[in-house]
């Protein structure tokens, strides 16, 4: 090592020797109390030069022994003797990350590249404000991660849409509040990382399609991992997919329209995002059944509120501050808690409600009937009324299997229906002959279209 190379810091503190052990305490717990990490070399004056320092074989002990039982809460800091300019150094690596730490029973607070005492004040409100912020999952540091765990690209991506200029991805993080005395938060995680998976299990989508009102009989199953506006994006498709899509003429333009208002359903898969409960382990659930989707997350309301307040007082408690913020950064929300009046204006009928500590979002769908004592699906663009009553119900199944899933193959369906695979591919042969279905593309990578006659 060279000397130029040894400066202090914010989080590097020099000393000439063991023999000012004191004063190094005080040093280490001001940097614990600012950035949770530091090193202290002894041996190397304040100004960088390596003057050396004797280490007999109780040095070591003694300067781990005095470091625990003087600085508290206790820490437990790596010590190891190094070479520098041929002469023999210490360096002391530490770090914690607890609220407070004290010297002596002193509290202090590294300022560049000094130590400043905190008042009573001071103590108790840092005490206070990071208890508070301990409270916040989104807010809290999640220790052992680096820059390297962060997505350049989603960086990038994220600060095109709000209009925002990078310097470097730490320097972003620390402009958007993403980072705790250096260490990233949570949320930067959750949001930016390259595998956000890889340190939570509820960065998680998962989604389901059921052929009736209940969940008995389940048409489709997937599961989606990733960041949460990854997961934003795949909610919404896995929504659009599966329900039916009407059109409307505008001018010489054709406009498709889904049976659920599209800007209704982003705001409650945005909102289950927003609000769930992140401690709990327990992912998003997507549930499309034939007469409502259904958005569930992890997480009651809280701070006190009912459904009631949330529906008529227009009020509204945010869980997680931060990812409000960066979602609001990037126009996904609003600042002013409308979304559940923004969903009631372009969904009435919508539901809310609190089941244990899971809160529901319903969404009824438009483009069901009743056909009998089944319920029938729209199909497409609201066909059914003149379409079922010329079909068998076996064709009916087909084609409401065919609706849910048009990749559906034909052994599926037979299973499904439990119908023999020579029945259900005589039953397509007449659909395709009588004009309600036609296939798109090979029996591999194709897929099924219900025709409008």
């Amino acid at each position: 090592m060279k000397a130029e190379k040894f400066s202090e810091s914010e989080q590097t503190e020099l000393k000439s020797s063991t023999g000012e052990l004191k004063e190094a305490l005080i040093s280490i717990s001001a940097i614990l109390n600012r950035h949770r990490q530091g090193k202290l070399y002894f041996g190397i004056t304040d100004t960088g030069k390596v003057i050396g320092q004797d280490i007999s074989k109780n040095t070591i002990r003694e300067i781990s022994r005095t470091i625990c039982a003087k600085i508290e809460p206790k820490i437990y800091p790596e010590i190891e003797e190094l070479l520098v300019e041929n002469k023999k150094c210490i360096q002391v690596s530490f770090c914690g990350f607890d609220v407070l730490y004290s010297a002596d029973g002193r509290y202090y607070i590294r300022v560049g590249d000094e130590d400043r005492k905190l008042s009573t004040a001071e103590v108790t409100k840092i005490i206070l404000d990071t208890r508070l912020k301990n409270l916040r999952w989104d807010s809290q540091p999640y220790p052992d991660t680096s820059i390297t765990d962060i997505s350049s690209a989603k960086i990038k991506a994220f600060l095109k849409i709000a209009g925002l200029n990078m310097h470097t991805i730490a320097n972003t993080l620390e402009n958007l509040n993403l980072t705790d005395r250096g260490i990233l938060t949570n949320t930067a995680l959750l949001l930016f990382a390259k595998q956000p998976e890889k340190f939570f299990q509820n960065a998680m989508l998962r989604c389901a399609v059921f052929a009736g009102e209940t969940t008995s009989y389940i048409a489709d199953r997937q599961e989606f991992t990733g960041d949460i506006f990854f997961l934003i994006k795949k909610a919404e498709e896995y929504i659009i997919k599966n329900i039916y899509i009407g059109m409307r003429i505008e001018g010489l333009r054709r406009e498709d329209v889904p049976e659920i208002d599209q800007e209704a359903i982003r705001e409650v898969v945005v909102n289950a995002f927003c609000h769930r409960d992140y401690f709990d382990p327990d992912s998003i659930t997507i549930l499309v059944f034939k007469d409502r989707v259904e958005v569930r997350n992890p997480g009651g309301l809280t701070g006190g509120l009912t459904i009631q307040d949330i529906r008529t007082k227009k009020v509204s408690k945010r869980r997680n501050e931060l990812i409000c913020n960066i979602f609001h950064r990037a126009h996904y929300v609003e600042k002013f808690g409308r979304g559940i009046s923004f969903v009631l204006e372009r969904e009435p009928n919508a539901q809310f409600e609190q089941v244990g500590d899971i809160f529901i979002s319903t969404l009824f769908r438009k483009e069901s009937v009743k056909h009998g004592d089944r319920l029938v699906n729209g199909l497409v663009n609201g066909l059914v009324n003149g379409l079922v009553n010329g079909l068998s119900y076996n064709q009916q199944k087909i084609l409401e299997l065919m609706q849910i899933n048009p990749k559906i193959t034909t052994r599926m369906i037979a299973s499904k229906t439990k119908i023999s695979l020579t029945t259900v591919d005589n039953n397509i042969k007449k659909l395709k002959e009588h004009g309600y279905l036609r296939r798109i593309g090979n029996q591999k990578s194709g897929y099924w279209e219900i025709l409008n006659r």
